[in-house]
């Protein structure tokens, strides 16, 4: 009998498997609904954003939260840097200046964005490349663990009981891995072979009918069940969300709510087609001859419009996809997100500079509420308690990134201020300790503020 999935989002209580802290890992936490446990900037009339920035000149990822205060910032080298290494740095949540630096940490070549954690054991877990480590509160490595499969991972996440789950992203080559590690000491513990080759980041689930991985494949969403230890592959749920026609491209990672799995396809753009065609995958160093802005239909690799897809998870033939603005050569760098309790999708084209927010009222039922021009790339952030949705818009004529929020309901603009960066980003947003958050793209950090 296949199991009833059923969702739901506690902010009240710590994340099991992670430190007690408001953002403890990427998106938040393992659904990736992106949505802070802590309060809103409420961002009233007469008020306006502000932005400190950084030049860092690596490929910053993200940041998470420890103890309050304590702030952590991991990335990685450059895309066109011929080193590679990963780092993690404790910086000072106000000024952004280092106060502990890791080693630079092995890769085993491959330069990609990472992932890191705060874990409920009081330690920070990384993973880059073929490698996880483990660092204390100071950034010093406690354990090195070199991953069997000889790819970049992405996605580090922590399960109920603290062991922790990743995998390797092969957009078109052989099927992908998924690990299970141990955290302490940090090992592998089983290795599964995904059906599929994967792309997107993992997303995790505890409901009261067990603990679920969602790991999006080549054309498939595969579900793994966790259980005493083991995972094991659900063979009764493998939704199809794509076709063999060459018409769309793979998606990226998923978000869980609303008793479904939310993605959208057209995401393996030519330049990750390029990067992993190379081994160790790492971009290739900058064109000087290449002439224009970036981040146009010129970097799809199929003639399809975005499409947002709704995966129900108590039935794998339950799908709802929906075509978004009907712009050809449309891709996406991010994944959408789900809202509680507003049942609010927000979903977006990058290459097309479109935007769009609707409701989901039930299978079959999604009610458009509105739709805005920006170019958002990154992966956006949402405070449920004050209807705020947090984005990037990138401005590819004027070669500068901003910071956005918009009304959730109306997608009204509250505010905007630029980054600091001139180049755009598919990473991720990091609320603040107050009215504040911290904004990652290459090159670049950025402390935003309410002035």
């Amino acid at each position: 009998m296949r199991p009833v999935i059923t969702t739901s989002l506690d902010r009240s209580s710590p994340l099991p498997g992670y430190y007690p802290s408001v953002w403890p890992a990427e998106c938040g936490g393992p659904r990736r609904q992106k949505a802070p446990r802590s309060p809103g900037l409420g961002l009233r009339a007469g008020e306006r954003l502000e932005a400190h920035a950084r030049q860092t000149g690596r490929w910053n990822v993200m940041f998470v939260q420890r103890e309050p205060g304590e702030l952590y910032l991991q990335g990685t080298t450059s895309p066109g840097d011929p080193d590679a290494y990963a780092w993690v740095e404790r910086v000072d949540p106000e000024t952004l200046e280092t106060i502990a630096a890791s080693p630079r940490l092995p890769t085993g070549g491959h330069v990609w964005c990472g992932a890191i954690l705060a874990h409920a054991n009081g330690d920070l877990y990384t993973g880059n490349g073929r490698y996880v480590h483990r660092l204390d509160v100071d950034c010093r490595i406690v354990e090195e663990l070199e991953l069997p499969t000889d790819w970049s991972h992405n996605g580090l996440l922590a399960l109920g009981d603290g062991r922790l789950v990743t995998k390797d992203i092969r957009p078109h080559e052989d099927p992908s891995t998924l690990l299970l590690l141990e955290p302490d000491p940090l090992r592998v513990v089983a290795a599964l072979e995904i059906p599929e080759p994967s792309m997107g980041r993992i997303a995790a689930d505890r409901t009261r009918t067990g603990e679920f991985i969602y790991v999006p494949g080549r054309e498939h969403v595969y579900r793994f069940r966790y259980a005493r230890g083991r995972l094991s592959l659900d063979r009764e749920w493998q939704p199809r969300y794509r076709g063999g026609d060459g018409e769309q491209g793979l998606a990226w990672d998923s978000c869980i709510g609303g008793g479904s799995a939310w993605l959208m396809d057209n995401g393996d753009v030519n330049g990750v087609r390029e990067m992993f065609r190379r081994h160790p995958n790492r971009a290739a160093p900058p064109d000087p001859a290449r002439s224009g802005p970036p981040l146009g239909p010129e970097m799809a690799a199929w003639p399809g419009a975005q499409r947002l897809i709704r995966l129900g998870l108590a039935d794998p033939e339950d799908i709802d996809i929906v075509t978004l603005f009907g712009e050809p050569r449309a891709f996406i760098v991010a994944p959408p997100v789900y809202v509680d309790p507003q049942r609010i999708v927000v979903a977006w084209d990058s290459a097309n500079a479109r935007l769009a927010a609707l409701r989901y009222h039930g299978p079959g039922k999604l009610e458009e509420l509105w739709q805005r021009p920006l170019r958002v790339t990154m992966q956006p952030m949402v405070y449920p308690d004050t209807g705020e949705l947090v984005v990037n818009d990138y401005r590819r004529e004027a070669l500068q990134d901003d910071v956005v929020v918009l009304d959730l309901e109306t997608g009204e603009e509250r505010g905007r201020v630029y980054t600091g960066s001139p180049v755009p980003n598919g990473m991720f947003l990091t609320p603040g300790f107050g009215r504040d958050l911290y904004y990652c793209s290459n090159g670049f950090v950025s402390r935003i503020t309410v002035a």
